[in-house]
């Protein structure tokens, strides 16, 4: 083999190393935390897609009750046809709301990862966004999991309502009872919804302050 030949196998081989190395280069704090953060939006994806479906079986089963309130006993099969509905509506919005549920979950596998990340940037300032960024979405998931067991609680009284309308010999007093149990209920599921909702709010400007001090620009 010549000379020539040799220093060109050499030139080739050198390039390829140099290519092999940027390729296995280990990323940076910055785009390891970019990477983490982008996964959870797609993780995400199927939460967001169950809450227009959700609205919309929450006012069905509305509807059905106001329904049902301004009917008389004379139309009873009536009433026990509604809350047959409301009743397959409660299990509708129950699988809506656990795939809702398991998309948080594998957010949360997800955005554990940062828990690593987020104290090894060179600018403090980062540091400092990232570790806020860290609080507010675990407190998201807390806030997740409190309305998680709200929202199946009310689930629970409305099928609970809705065979108490098929009872003839109801006692009033029974029923009135159970409304007031209900409202007591949803009042809660409002409450841990809003501040889901909030911190939600406060992870999506967090993240932005994130991205921009990075240099970062979100694909999603």
């Amino acid at each position: 083999m010549s000379l020539k030949v040799k220093c060109s196998l050499l030139l080739c081989l050198s390039i390829l190393i140099v290519i092999i190395a940027g390729c296995t280069k280990e990323k940076t704090p910055v785009e390891k935390m970019y990477d983490v953060l982008e996964k959870v939006v797609s993780a995400e994806k199927i939460f967001e897609e169950q809450q227009n479906p959700l609205v919309t079986l929450e006012k069905r089963e509305k509807e059905i009750y106001d329904q049902i309130i301004k009917l008389g006993m004379k139309e009873y099969d009536q009433i026990v046809k509604l809350s047959d509905e409301a009743v397959l509506l409660a299990d509708e919005r129950k699988e809506l709301m656990e795939k809702e549920t398991s998309s948080i979950k594998e957010s949360q596998k997800e955005f554990i990862k940062a828990r690593d990340i987020k104290d090894k940037f060179e600018d403090p300032a980062l540091t400092k966004l990232a570790n806020e960024l860290y609080e507010i979405m675990m407190e998201r998931y807390k806030a997740h999991d409190a309305l998680y067991l709200e929202y199946n609680e009310a689930l629970k009284d409305d099928k609970e309502l809705y065979g108490m309308f098929k009872n003839k010999n109801l006692p009033l007093e029974d029923l009135e009872a159970q409304v007031t149990k209900l409202n007591e209920t949803y009042k809660r599921v409002y409450t841990a919804n809003e501040k889901f909702n909030m911190l939600t709010d406060q992870y999506n400007n967090k993240k932005l302050s994130f991205y921009k001090q990075a240099g970062l620009k979100s694909s999603k």
